[in-house]
Order: C-alpha cells, then structure tokens, then sequence
C-alpha cells in the first residue's frame, strides 16, 4: 500500500466532496472515497430514469445523488473532482472555486501519487495508437506497465498495486489536460489540429490545453513533438526535446524506408504490420519515447506483431470480396485524411455525425481524390458535402442518408468484388451514439450479420 495513497484519502475523511459527472472514470474514484468513509455527492446531468445500474449502485453505497439538468445547482464542497468532459470555466464550477473549494480531477490526483516513472501521450490524433505502442513496447522489454487515462481504464485505484520500478503510460484529452497541474516525465505530442471547437472556446484554448502535458515539466523531463506540424514543431519543455519527423527534420526520421533515430537504423517501414502512413508517424513518435527504455530488437518484434487498436482502421470482414474497414475512431477531418491515405484504392466512404464546430474544408480535396462513392448522413453531412461540391474536377457521386443504418445498408448495396467499405466518419458520435466505441460496434454488428 502505498504511503502516499493513503495518507491522501484518510486527509479527505472529514471534507465534503461532490464528484461531478459520474461515467467510466469517475465511478471508481466514488467507490474509493466510499471505502474511506468520505462524504461524497455524485453530481450527473442524467436523470434517474435513464441511469444505468452501476450509478444507481453507488447511491446503495453511501453517495448522495443529484441528477437532472438542475444537478449542479447549490452544490456544496470542499474538494470538487471534475469531469474531463466538464469545462473548468463552467460557471458551477468557479462558484465553488470562489467559495474556496478545490478543483481537481481523478488524473491530476493519479498524476500527484503515482509512484513510478509516467509516459503520458496527447496529441489531435493517433493519441491511442501511440499510447499503446509505447506500452506494448515497455512490456516486450519485460517492464510491467500501467496503460490508462483517456484510453478508457482509470488508473487511480491501481496506486496501491504500482511498483517505482513501473511504468505508468497514459493518454491524455485536451479535456483532461485543460487544468492540470502537472506534467509526466516523458510527454508527446503527436500533432495539433482543429478538434473539440464545440466545448473550447477558440483553438488557442485548445493548443493551450495541449501544452500542460510539458508545461510543469523541469529539466530532467522529456518533451517528443512532431517536427512536421507547424504547431507541435513551436514546443519546447524545460527538459530534453526529441522530435520525430517523416521529411528529415527530427532525431527520428525516415531514410530509404527506414526508420533511424539519431542516424541508427531501428525499423524498416516495411514490417509495420499496421496500414497507413499515420501509423508510421505513430511508431516514430514512440520510438522517440522509449529512447533508453527499449531495445531495437523489442521495437522490431511489437512492429511484426501488433494488429492495431479497435476501431481505428479495423478490418472488420471480407464479404463477397468486399473489405469492411471500422474506423469510428476518427472524429475530425485530419483522422479521416489519415484513414483514406491507408488505402491504394478509392473507396467507398460512410462519414458524418455530430458537430464539433470544425472547419471541412480540408476534407474535400481528399474525398475527392481518394473516394469513389460518398454516403452522408448527421449534422456534419451538409458540411462534408460543401467541402467537396467547392472543390474543382472529378467528384466522386455522394448519397445523403438519414443514420449509420440506412448508410451501411446503403454501402452495402453499390460495393462490388475488389472495392473497400470505410466507417470513418470525420465527425463525433454523439448525434446518434453515446460515444465512438459504441458507433463502431454498432458498424461491426451490421457487417457481420450480412
């Protein structure tokens, strides 16, 4: 058990605490604050009806709910656990920072008592891919690691079982990054681009959010930046910066289709074992990372071995010569870009859904170029259609549908032997979808009842 831990939870005994947003993160922080005899209020903008079991469960527990639109008024609390979907500046919440009370966050605490050395991974896209190339490379070197944080398992609970000679590697949203504090010994930046325009205010907020992964970095600290983005290229830390780069500009880069890193050759592009240029620049980016940390060798054996991470450009099936692709993941234009490069082939392109408040224009030259078939639906439809219609030359023939089902149906119906069905959607899932993970099962369910 860790010292530190428990020092910290036994401090919060005797304090009022309110959990705001009770999803996957937040539940086990309620438990554990349950277990150590504190007050706690679980706030969530969902009303009772709607609650699933696990929330209703931790009522049973000891935690005092409130629910419904209404459910941040009048709260009270000393110590305020937010949300990483919750806006700092949300005006509830600076009511109770003016009232004295502290903000924090399930990860900036994790990040306060976490005995062992933190990776931590941010970036517009490829985050998780990265993250977990980073892990599965720490771990073919025989290292035990801890993979978490925005990639869906939270971490806070497990301090009890981490050693100092662990590794804690963990992807972090511009969510959750927004007021940390903190920053882990070996940050990334994958790439920065426009995304999330519909919770920050501008893109500056955004890139701001992004930089706390080094900010409070000190000279011992590692910074990895892509040194072909305008953006990431303008970051320095306090500590050793590394930068990767296809075009030869970083200390990992690309020579004859070999990945060297400070002119040693490390990986032939070649045996990566995942589709697409993005993916190179993902190996690259944690090639830089574990500079020190892993052998050549174990980077070569996870690049021969790793077939990817759901939902990002995963194969689902081969029907009637037709490859279904599940790429849900992507939930802006530049992740979308990223999965149509992965193919030599125009294909056959289901995007659209919710709408961030992102700039399409980007997007259009790319469907045109490499789709031969564009099926449309959600809010952002009308926009990806703009962006395309705007563009000069060939187009490819676009259909408009209402939801993922009748596009899928409608996908299905004009695939031929030889062509590739896409599920990348350029936008978020929450018109239709509680999140990515759920619209891209629901993909896979329809394809693999054809």
């Amino acid at each position: 058990m860790s010292g530190a831990f428990e020092s910290y939870f036994m401090s919060l005994q005797d304090k009022k605490i309110a959990v705001l947003g009770l999803g996957v993160s937040n539940r086990p922080l309620v438990r554990l604050l349950l277990k150590y005899g504190c007050q706690v209020t679980g706030c969530d903008r969902t009303p009772r009806e709607k609650l699933d079991s696990q929330v209703l469960e931790l009522e049973k527990l000891g935690c005092t709910l409130r629910l419904g639109e209404r459910y941040l008024d009048d709260v009270d609390a000393q110590i305020v656990f937010r949300t990483p979907g919750m806006h700092p500046a949300n005006p509830a919440i600076e009511r109770l920072r003016v009232g004295g009370a502290q903000i924090t966050s399930e990860m900036e605490v994790f990040f306060e008592l976490c005995p062992c050395t933190i990776l931590a991974v941010t970036g517009s896209d490829g985050k998780t891919t990265t993250t977990t190339l980073i892990s599965e490379m720490l771990k073919a070197e025989g290292k035990t690691v801890w993979l978490g944080g925005n990639i869906g398992t939270p971490l806070l609970n497990c301090i009890p079982h981490i050693s100092a000679s662990d590794y804690a590697v963990v992807e972090l949203s511009s969510f959750q990054l927004m007021d940390m504090q903190r920053s882990p010994h070996i940050a990334v930046i994958t790439n920065l681009s426009p995304n999330h325009l519909d919770v920050h205010k501008d893109m500056d907020e955004y890139v701001q959010a992004k930089k706390n992964v080094y900010r409070f970095q000190d000279q011992q600290d590692i910074l990895v930046i892509n040194a072909d983005n305008a953006l990431t290229a303008a970051c320095t830390g306090p500590g050793q910066t590394r930068s990767f780069s296809r075009l030869g500009k970083g200390s990992v880069c690309i020579e004859d289709g070999v990945i060297c890193r400070n002119g040693a050759k490390i990986l032939d592009t070649r045996d990566i074992l995942l589709p697409g240029v993005h993916n190179i620049e993902n190996y690259m980016a944690a090639i830089a990372a574990v500079e020190g940390l892993v052998s050549d060798e174990n980077i070569r054996k996870v690049a021969t071995t790793f077939g990817g991470v759901e939902h990002r450009i995963e194969l689902v099936r081969i029907k009637d010569g037709v490859r279904y692709y599940n790429d849900s993941i992507a939930s802006s234009p530049s992740r979308t870009i990223a999965g149509l490069r992965s193919f030599r082939q125009k294909v056959i392109l289901i995007a659209g859904g919710y709408d961030k408040n992102i700039p399409y224009d980007v997007l259009g030259p790319e469907i045109c170029q490499r789709v031969k078939l564009l099926i449309l639906g959600g809010a952002t439809g009308p926009k990806i259609r703009e962006a395309v219609e705007k563009c000069s030359g060939e187009k490819p023939e676009i259909l408009d549908c209402g939801g993922l089902t009748s596009a899928v149906q409608a996908a299905v119906a004009a695939a031929k032997d030889g062509d590739v069905v896409l599920l990348s959607p350029a936008s978020a899932a929450f018109d239709q979808f509680k999140n990515f993970m759920v619209r891209g099962e629901y993909f896979k369910k329809m394809i693999m009842e054809l």
